[in-house]
Order: C-alpha cells, then structure tokens, then sequence
C-alpha cells in the first residue's frame, strides 16, 4: 500500500467525511480486534497515544501489565465504503502493539512476522512474496440470525448461475475489495456446494497477511448483507471437500528478481528454491500447528478430497503437499497447500519463511518429486519413499511444535509457550466430548 503521512491521513479523513477510525490490531489466535476512535481522537492515534488493555486480548498481558498502545501503520491508512453510516464514513488503521515501556510487544502476531522477515533479510533475501487462495462457505442465516448448515447454492466447480446461486454475493465481495485497493485476480464456485474461491494479486508477507483480514472481515460482511453467514471453517460439512488456503511463497532480492527461477535447470527451479522446499518439509509436522490450528483442521487433512496428508512434493501432482505452479520466469513459486483459513496469518506465513530460511542455510535436499497419486499408494510403499505424514490431529500437532526448537525461535518463548497451552486446552475439551457418531455407533449395542 502507499505510504502515507499524517497531514495526508488527516486530509484523506476530512475529505472523505471519515467520522469513526477503527485502529485493529490481530490476537494470537488470529482474531482482528479493534479499538474505535472518534476522528476528533486520530491526531491522538497518529501520535501513538491510544492506550488499550492488553489483559482483555487472548495471548496479551497479564492483569498487573495491562496497558499497552497502539502504533498505526500509516500505509494501512483504509477508508471502508462499506461500513458508511448515515453521518459519514468509517476508516480503518492497521495498528503495531507497545507496552506500557514504548517497546514493541513481542507477542503481537504482527511484530513477530516483521521480526522474521528481518531475520531473512540479514540472510541476503529482500522480499518474501505471497499470494493466497482463502476457499470458504456460505450458509443461509436463520430467523434468528444464527448460521445454519443449509448451503447457499448447489453449484460445484466453475459453475454459473443459476445453478451457482451465490455468484452475486461472490461479485459484491470482489467489487468491494476492489473499492479499497485490492488487486483482484479471479473468482469462482469452488467443488464443494456453497464453497467459494476468490484470490488476490500476491504482494510481499506483511501486506499480504494484512490483506487476509481484512479480506476475511469483508467477506463476512457482505455475506451477512446478502442473508447468508460466511465461515472459514476448515471443515464444516463430514463427506465434503474443505476448505484450504493454498499458499504460493517466493523470495526475491532487492531489484525484484525472483530468486526461486533458474531457466538452466529442467524443471526451471533454482537451488534456493530447492532447498526451502526441502526446509518446509522438513519441519511441516512441527509447524502443522501452526498452518492447521483447530480440531477441525485435521477433519480436512485426509485423502480422499483434495487436501493433503503426506509431506512431499511435485510439479504437477495435485495430491502432495507442495505443487510447483507450471508459470515461471518472474512467476515462478512453490504452492503450500496444506495450510487452511483458519489460521493466523501472520504466524503462518512466519513458520513457512523461517521453515523455507533453514532449508537454504543448511543447503538441505528434498526428496524427489513424487508424481504418482500419493492416496494409491499403501503405506508401505509411501515409507519405503522417505514420505512422513502429516499429523492426524491437534494433539499429534502439538507434541510436534512443542519439540521444535525452530518453531520456538520463529514464534518467540513468550507466544510459544501460550499458545502451546492455549491448544492443549482446546484439545482437552475436545477430547470429553461424546458425539453424534459415538452414540450412533454404541448405543444400540453396547
């Protein structure tokens, strides 16, 4: 986005009749939270003087440590047409958390993901550039208001209407993105029914992980306009295809050039490309928890609907967890496909980079491309291959980050031990729950 200063935010906002700012900021589990301001208050936010409690945020402060600020980025500077009221408009500023002691807060998903991106800059690289693929579902809303499980449409892949009855509120999504600056790519029906796929052009990581929530907010808010509820859910509907956030990940040097491509080699990858694929395989099961953070991540990671369960990868092959896309030159990119919608961005995007990073420092070597159909394979012929699972479960995912010395070091100790905590306890209630399935299978008779 363009950088801004404060006499042009000052001027956007007046010429705009802005009257409420919202200055968000994303929790650890990657939830947007916001503090509204008047715009008499945006001299005052500019300035970096908005205090909020730190102790109320899941993953923040504790109690005694609550104060913290707000540090808005200028050039997430974003008027929201959308959300006009009757008086004016609404603006959005991306904000940096401080503490009390004006320090970046290290637990702030924002400022670990710029602290990683440092850290690959001080490798050589300038730019780590990503461009996502968010799939979600709309459900109609009942008279209440609630979700239900009715789908919006019956459509399946590319379908039109009026077979895909929900390409207008896909439409409205774009033209509203479109509004703020994003720069579409395209959008469509995806396999699923009332599954939808809308991708944006790919941009360097912070921009882009910025870009995700506010993607994710419109796309919930135009839905809700339209009468239906839009989820992210990896996994709503048993039987289904679920939703994925395929993440296509390059590095770039200073002048632009795209470090992955190398027109000598046969498949036109260079070393380094090499070598982060190697780095990203190496550590999935550990950063897994990371990517697929649910419960209900996992429902998702199982053969037989497009995501993947095995670590390995290919240039063509649709049932690994890494594709290489077939355009090169300046396009040329590795494709993670594992990674789903519910996860925090900013923390995904950090463990793929500091994955990838490791690959290239230690000049680790990928299996060889796997360009068979991974789900016919027996597992024994899977092993024979050097090909590891990915974790089956949330708890399977959390002893592997828990022994990761890489993933501790990428998120912070500080973050890494919450949300280790944070995710045993979701797996704990989890695991007491009796379900439909259970009585379905024994009651009858046990």
């Amino acid at each position: 986005m363009k950088a801004m200063s404060r006499a042009e935010i000052l001027r956007s906002a007046e010429e705009n009749n802005v009257k409420y700012v919202r200055l968000q900021f994303t929790d650890m589990l990657g939830t947007v939270k916001n503090v509204e301001i008047p715009i008499s208050n945006l001299n005052k936010a500019l300035a970096n003087d908005v205090m909020f409690d730190g102790s109320s945020v899941l993953g923040f402060v504790r109690i005694d440590e609550a104060d913290m600020y707000l540090y808005p980025d200028l050039s997430t500077w974003l008027i929201l047409e959308w959300e006009s009221i009757g008086t004016g408009k609404v603006a959005r500023l991306i904000c940096d958390v401080y503490t009390a002691e004006r320090k970046p807060f290290e637990g702030d998903p924002r400022f670990i993901m710029k602290r990683n991106l440092e850290e690959m800059r001080k490798t050589g690289f300038e730019i780590f550039n990503i461009g996502v693929e968010p799939e979600f579902f709309l459900f109609k809303i009942d008279e209440k208001h609630h979700p239900t499980l009715e789908f919006s449409d019956r459509g399946g892949y590319f379908d039109m209407a009026p077979i895909d009855g929900s390409e207008d509120v896909r439409r409205d999504i774009v033209l509203e993105l479109e509004k703020m600056g994003f720069d579409m790519e395209v959008s469509h029906h995806e396999v699923a029914f009332g599954q939808h796929e809308i991708n944006f052009h790919f941009d360097n990581a912070l921009e882009a992980c910025d870009n995700i929530q506010t993607f994710k907010i419109v796309v919930k808010n135009v839905a809700r306009r339209h009468g239906y509820h839009a989820t992210f859910m990896p996994k709503p509907i048993q039987g289904i295809n679920g939703s994925g956030m395929h993440t296509n990940c390059s590095l770039s040097d200073g002048k632009g050039n795209n470090l992955f491509y190398d027109p000598t080699t046969e498949n036109q990858l260079s070393q380094t490309a090499l070598h982060f694929i190697a780095g990203v395989m190496k550590h999935a099961q550990a950063f897994t928890m990371i990517t697929n953070p649910t419960v209900n991540s996992y429902k998702r990671l199982v053969p037989g609907y497009e995501a993947p369960s095995y670590i390995s990868w290919s240039d063509l092959n649709r049932s690994t967890m890494i594709r290489i896309p077939a355009s090169k030159g300046s396009a040329t990119r590795i494709e993670v496909r594992s990674v789903d919608p519910s996860s925090n961005p900013y923390l995904a995007m950090s463990v793929l980079l500091a994955s990838g990073l490791d690959g290239i420092r230690h000049q680790m070597t990928a299996l060889n491309p796997v360009r068979k159909n991974l789900f016919k394979m027996s597992d024994k012929e899977r092993t024979r291959l050097g090909i590891r699972n990915l974790p089956e479960t949330l708890y399977e995912a959390i002893a592997y980050f828990s022994g990761s010395d890489l993933m501790k070091q990428t998120i912070g100790d500080d973050l890494y031990s919450k949300l280790i905590e944070a995710k045993q306890h979701e797996w704990d209630e989890y695991k007491v729950i009796v379900t439909a399935w259970e009585l379905e299978k024994y009651l009858p008779i046990i």
